[in-house]
């Protein structure tokens, strides 16, 4: 479908549906989804950068034979469990669901069955695989866009916003059906399946260690104790954060930490002539930033953060050369071979099988890659691997073989 040729589509066939704020709304709404028919259009709306949490400030739904429906969560927290009992049994359309699906899940929101476009999208080798883009595509019709990064815990929410979610869902269950259509024609029906699957029941990722260390602009410090005065304000400012249910960079940005941490001010006044810090939003925690500066001040020096990350699992890519060539020619081969198995099946390679898995693998995966044995052995042992690592059926199916030509160490070890 030529881009010219899409027919705008500017608001819901039916009007934009009411937003439901009460018990009893959301009771009636899930009356009304229970007796519809098929999949479940879902989607929700966070405010990612302005609020600390990823919960659900508004949540979407559609179902054929009961129409669309607007819910504002915040409300009726404690009043889901009927659409719950409704909805938790039916199998949910998502684009993306791996954005939506924790906030849903804190509200007791959690599907039987899955499908999502966007990852049944790449799957199914489409190049661009946005929803504006899919639905282009696949049913000729073009999306509004606009509202998707606003602060959607704004209260009202103006109208034009409610217009842009409730065309989220309008023609996702059209949509999921394409894109259906497309897998079985492949014969990849199975390989979506395993993925859904696995998105649908995955646990939220644990937060990475000494998160502070991704502060923006750090690599410009070169001391330890101005590495512990980051380390004492991003606490400081995380702590506020969260408490307050606002984005950390809007309590404090990257960028003052930062300066901070070069300037070293020992009083609230020297702080206070630092950018931002001056300013009237954070002139109020001047005591709580100084005196984290402070407490990194006055850590003693086998305290301190070391200058230099330590890495779980391999080392940057760009150290293999020199702390094991060997490991990095396995690299190399590994890569090439899931390159070649990525377009002969037009899936991307981080489908295929997940880059870290694989540099993991290459690195330290196996004990001794000189002394697996047959290749038949070396097979089982990258195949147990990558089990291990939470490779899906599919992913290992396709991809053992190719490795175990690349990993074989007479080619090139």
């Amino acid at each position: 479908m030529e881009e010219d040729t899409a027919e705008p589509l500017l608001a819901p066939t039916d009007g934009v549906p009411p937003v439901l704020v009460t018990p009893e709304q959301v009771a009636e709404a899930a009356a009304s989804l229970a007796a519809g028919t098929g999949p479940l259009a879902v989607d929700a709306e966070r405010a990612s950068g302005f609020r600390y949490s990823a919960r659900a400030y508004l949540i979407q739904l559609r179902r054929a034979g009961a129409g669309s429906f607007l819910i504002d969560p915040i409300p009726v927290t404690d009043a889901l469990g009927p659409l719950a009992a409704v909805i938790n049994d039916l199998e949910w359309v998502l684009h993306s669901a791996d954005q939506d699906l924790p906030g849903l899940a804190e509200l007791g929101l959690r599907p039987a069955r899955l499908f999502d476009t966007e990852l049944g999208g790449r799957l199914a080798g489409f190049e661009r695989v946005g929803l504006a883009a899919m639905v282009e595509k696949l049913l000729g019709r073009a999306l509004r866009k606009g509202h998707g990064a606003a602060d959607w815990s704004t209260r009202p929410l103006p109208d034009e916003w409610l217009n842009y979610a409730a065309l989220d869902v309008e023609l996702l269950l059209e949509l999921r059906d394409e894109v259906a259509a497309s897998l079985e024609a492949q014969g990849k029906t199975d390989w979506a399946a395993q993925e859904f699957e696995h998105i649908r029941t995955s646990e939220p990722a644990a937060p990475k260690a000494d998160r502070w260390r991704r502060t923006s602009g750090i690599h410009t410090l070169r001391k330890a104790r101005q590495l512990a005065v980051v380390r004492e304000l991003w606490i400081a400012r995380d702590t506020l954060a969260r408490a307050r249910d606002v984005a950390p960079a809007r309590i404090l940005p990257d960028a003052a930490i930062v300066s901070a941490a070069t300037a070293d001010p020992r009083t609230i006044a020297q702080l206070r002539t630092l950018p931002v810090f001056g300013g009237p939003r954070q002139r109020r925690y001047s005591r709580e930033w100084l005196a984290a500066i402070d407490r990194a001040r006055a850590l003693p020096d086998d305290e301190l953060p070391s200058l230099t990350q330590a890495f779980e699992g391999p080392p940057p890519v760009n150290r293999w050369e020199r702390r094991d060539p060997i490991a990095a020619a396995r690299l190399t081969r590994a890569r090439a071979a899931m390159g070649e198995l990525s377009t002969e099946h037009a899936i991307p390679v981080e489908n295929l099988l997940s880059p870290d898995l694989v540099r993991r693998l290459c690195w330290d995966g196996l004990p001794s890659y000189d002394r697996v044995g047959t290749p038949d052995d070396l097979a089982a042992a990258i195949d147990g691997f990558l089990k291990s690592g939470g490779a899906r059926p599919w992913q290992r199916e396709l991809s053992v073989p190719v490795l175990t030509v690349a990993l074989t160490p007479q080619q090139a070890d």
